[in-house]
């Protein structure tokens, strides 16, 4: 259940608030009493106590006395994780709703609470037993005299196209096959104004996508390509922004299968495409002026009686030939008729999406998003700010000349995988040769699945790159 967060401009009685505050001495008259005062300032003083909760019998007080950080950017995250375990609290103590209210009219440390707070409730219980129940917390008001109601509503917006891509995330092959993730994504652009065409398996063997095509070979599941745009009456920009997004809805490896312990996880692979949908849902919720479209395509890769093999060639969109020595190296081939059909658009800058290698994940874990940029240096520097701001940060690889020499073919233009090492590099230079504009790729394999739970971004998927574009677009919209 995702709680309802809005603005609320004062606080009704018997209400149950939580005080942000960096300052506890500074707290607002009429809710402590001044020996409730002066223990929250002994003990935050003494022993570094942040949090204070005050049980008024039909209601609760907290204290939440926010860190000092020289890092901005550090002590947001801390503030979220902050959030989280509050939230926490709150369904214990079966709080269905709360206001945060902002003492020192600071709406950057509220809003960041409130945003670790909701994103921490997430749960996915589709088809868990009745046991299993949501959290009793529905509503999130926030009183602040600084906060605007854009930030708000960009706040619920925001939360909520995460709730969507990590459920994308999270649901079964047995039921979230291409089409039916088509259809979702469908239905996201319906809630959001944003228009979608779904393009099925005879257009896209019509358009020639080889590399689709040819993943799908296995599969008993058709393939789909799924278009979703945001255009604004009046955009900012001339040329669109493009989102590409991998969309293999599981992910068997092929011919050259997978450990079973490697397959597990296997339904997150359409990551990439779930966290494209859910931010441009989110852009176009917010009305943000910019000129957006998302690319999607998408199917399973199963190892059937018709399956591509090693030493197989196929055509690509573009023209070019690729090798295929490897079937479990899928994300990139069908990555590449998206990123050529994307050039139809005559794009002001391309940003793909993708759980594409364990590579990435061996040289960054969960902790960073593998980037790398093709034309696009001022535009990826952007991007990090924006990595830090949401706490999505990127770690730049190298996409130098040297190492397409890694992946030249005897028999074809390309292969599909170079040697064992920089193998998250190669792959982003593979999916270059099939770009001409600015270009950004994003190798999101360590952090859009998670089998423990860390923090608010919760456990499975996190919909990792959902706050990320929707910031960068931001900020596109100041500049």
């Amino acid at each position: 259940m995702h709680p309802e967060v809005s603005k609320i401009s004062g606080i009704p009685a018997k209400s149950s608030v939580a005080f942000i505050t960096s300052a506890p001495v500074k707290l607002p008259s009429g809710f402590f009493s001044a020996e409730e005062v002066s223990y929250i300032l002994q003990r935050n003083k003494k022993e570094k106590q942040e949090f204070f909760a005050f049980n008024r019998l039909t209601h609760w007080h907290y204290v939440e006395v926010v860190g000092k950080e020289e890092n901005v950017f550090r002590m947001k995250e801390e503030i979220r994780k902050s959030g989280d375990r509050f939230g926490h609290l709150l369904n214990e103590q079966k709080v269905k709703t709360i206001i945060l209210f902002d003492t020192a009219g600071k709406p950057l440390e509220t809003l960041a609470f409130a945003e670790g707070l909701v994103l921490g409730q997430y749960r996915f219980l589709k088809y868990k037993g009745k046991k299993e129940k949501e959290g009793t917390l529905e509503k999130v008001k926030i009183c602040s005299n600084k906060a605007s109601d854009r930030e708000i509503n960009e706040l619920a917006v925001v939360t909520t196209a995460v709730f969507n891509c990590r459920t994308l995330i999270n649901e079964p092959n047995s039921y979230l096959t291409a089409t039916v993730f088509a259809n979702e994504i469908r239905k996201m652009a319906t809630a959001c104004g944003a228009r979608v065409e779904i393009l099925n398996k005879n257009k896209i063997e019509a358009l020639q996508m080889g590399g689709l095509m040819a993943v799908n070979k296995g599969s008993e599941e058709p393939p789909t390509f799924t278009i979703m745009e945001w255009k604004p009456k009046k955009p900012v920009n001339k040329k669109p922004i493009v989102f590409v997004g991998k969309g293999i809805v599981f992910d068997s490896g092929g011919m050259n299968l997978k450990p079973g312990d490697s397959m597990s996880t296997m339904k997150d692979d359409m990551s990439g495409a779930a966290a494209v949908a859910s931010a441009i849902f989110a852009i176009a919720k917010a009305k943000l002026p910019v000129h957006v479209i998302g690319l999607m395509p998408a199917t399973d890769n199963r190892p059937g009686p018709n399956a591509i093999v090693p030493g197989d060639i196929i055509k690509m969109q573009n023209g070019m030939t690729v090798e295929v020595l490897n079937t479990d190296a899928e994300g990139r081939l069908i990555l590449a008729d998206a990123l050529s059909h994307a050039a139809k658009y005559n794009p002001a800058l391309v940003i793909d999406l993708a759980t594409l290698t364990g590579s990435a994940i061996r040289a960054v874990g969960k902790f960073a998003i593998a980037a790398m940029q093709s034309k696009a240096e001022k535009e990826l520097e952007t991007l990090k700010k924006s990595g830090w701001e949401t706490y999505e940060r990127l770690a730049e690889l190298p996409l130098w000349d040297e190492y397409a020499e890694l992946i030249k073919s005897d028999l074809a233009d390309l292969q599909n995988v170079g040697p064992p090492e920089a193998g998250a590099i190669t792959a982003g230079k593979f999916l270059e040769k099939f770009t001409s504009y600015p270009y950004i790729h994003l190798d999101i394999a360590g952090p859009a699945f998670l089998e423990k739970r860390d923090s608010y971004r919760g456990k499975g998927g996190t919909g990792v790159g959902v706050r990320l574009l929707f910031d960068f677009v931001k900020n596109h919209v100041k500049k």
